[in-house]
């Protein structure tokens, strides 16, 4: 299989010889949008505000973290939130369903429960966003919905919507797929409410970074230490998330001598797994830590991190929400 980052993120032949598929792809898209637009395509609306959080391109680029922070905000601010995901990786049923910090990834994918689990909100997995919006709001004690994803689901209509753009690998060549990462035209992004730009190098929108904490034992989560304790070793990492790099990036500039080994997203770890990890320490993302803790060792540990949001982000954010046509 042909990694795509190459051509992507890069200047590679290939990206010019599919760019007639990227533009036919592009058509298709805006013409979709355009039908949701002019009623020609039904959107359903909800009785509660809707807010997406989405991107533009294939790939990580911190949606979840900007979910948890939205969250964590919305209910210091005395609202009810709900949290609709799509459960990528899960094998469960189609329709839609609740998620516990005790549900299986297998079931209902990682995402769903480590939302479940860091956002204390009720949380709902599921395909159709709309029927899964409208789970989320049968117990009733919801009165506004976050989207984690889903800003191409033009059948869920939505009050706000906020794109997450990685700071770092931007739009990379700015084509849509298959020759660029782009799951819709880049102008797409002058239509949002609000672009948040995860950590620096993308001049647009307000900015988010993620913030790591304390290193947490997968055999033994009351067990914690400071990433400190890891430098001066060297420190195995795992990531089976949208931009792998990132997590060892991070890893790096926190002074950690890193051997990063990539798996695709929401890749289903197993047992098995463990045979190419060497003996000593192995940090993971939280989001794969769901999915391993069953089977991890006793040096096996993951990083939590948490979104840190522009006041200037927060304040928009709330202004458009707290609107009166919102309220």
């Amino acid at each position: 299989m042909i990694d795509p980052n190459p051509i992507w993120y890069g200047r590679h032949p290939l990206g010019l010889i599919l760019a007639p598929l990227s533009w036919l792809y592009c058509l298709v898209v805006q013409l979709r949008r355009l039908g949701y637009r002019k009623g020609w395509l039904a959107s359903r609306h909800l009785s509660v505000p809707v807010v997406v959080v989405g991107n533009l391109t294939v790939g990580g680029t911190g949606k979840t973290p900007a979910v948890l922070k939205l969250a964590e905000l919305l209910r210091a601010r005395g609202w009810s939130p709900g949290i609709i995901t799509r459960g990528y990786g899960g094998g469960g049923p189609v329709a839609p369903r609740r998620v516990s910090p005790e549900s299986e990834p297998a079931d209902v994918g990682d995402e769903p429960v480590l939302l479940a689990r860091r956002s204390d909100c009720p949380v709902v997995a599921g395909r159709d966003r709309v029927a899964a919006g409208a789970l989320a709001l049968s117990r009733g004690d919801v009165d506004v919905l976050l989207a984690d994803d889903g800003l191409q689901h033009y059948r869920l209509a939505r009050d706000i919507e906020i794109a997450v753009v990685d700071g770092a690998r931007g739009l990379g060549n700015g084509r849509c797929l298959p020759a660029g990462p782009l799951r819709e035209p880049r102008g797409r992004l002058a239509n949002v409410d609000l672009v948040l730009t995860n950590g620096d190098g993308l001049g647009n929108g307000y900015r988010m970074r993620l913030i790591p904490g304390a290193a947490v034992n997968l055999r033994d989560p009351a067990v914690s230490k400071p990433i400190a304790d890891f430098i001066g070793r060297p420190v195995f990492a795992v990531a089976a998330i949208g931009n792998p790099e990132r997590f060892f990036a991070m890893l790096r500039a926190l002074g950690l001598e890193v051997e990063g080994l990539a798996y695709p997203d929401h890749y289903p770890f197993a047992p098995t797994d463990l045979a190419d990890w060497p003996p000593g320490p192995v940090l993971m993302t939280e989001k794969d830590a769901v999915k391993c803790a069953r089977f991890a060792g006793e040096d096996h540990w993951f990083l939590p991190v948490q979104a840190e949001l522009d006041t200037a982000f927060v304040e928009a954010f709330f202004r458009k929400l707290e609107a009166p046509s919102h309220v």
